[in-house]
């Protein structure tokens, strides 16, 4: 029965979830995909920690999903240099996630955790200001 009640959460979860992007600007999708991704990273840690593997592809599966999403959110023609540097940074956070997975280091995680959120407190500061 617990199971059961699990699900239901996760279900409730998801569909708030997809109500709160329905009625969510670029900007605001922006965070969302953040939170997600920095959840998953710490996510990603615990697998590592537990020896989990199979949850912890899991979980860098997600990340590197997430920052590919961002990726291509990325408006070049009105972004600029701006939107080039993003795309490599992300792009770097992949290449370190794929390296964290292969070497099952927390520590390439938390230097991913570390410039993502750099990157994340710069998207919340500009939605404060707009």
């Amino acid at each position: 029965m617990y199971g059961n009640d699990q699900d239901g959460f996760g279900q409730y979860q998801q569909s708030d979830l997809a109500i709160q992007a329905a009625a969510a600007n670029p900007h605001q999708l922006v965070l969302m995909l953040f939170n997600g991704l920095m959840d998953e990273l710490v996510r990603a840690k615990s697998h590592i920690a537990a020896k989990r593997y199979e949850r912890k592809a899991e979980s860098i599966n997600k990340c590197i999903d997430i920052l590919n999403a961002l990726t291509s959110a990325l408006d070049f023609d009105k972004g600029g240099e701006l939107a080039v540097s993003l795309a490599n940074l992300y792009d770097y956070c992949v290449y370190r996630l794929y390296d964290a997975s292969h070497q099952l280091s927390v520590e390439q995680i938390a230097e991913v955790e570390t410039i993502l959120s750099n990157l994340q407190s710069g998207w919340e500061k500009m939605g404060q200001a707009a």
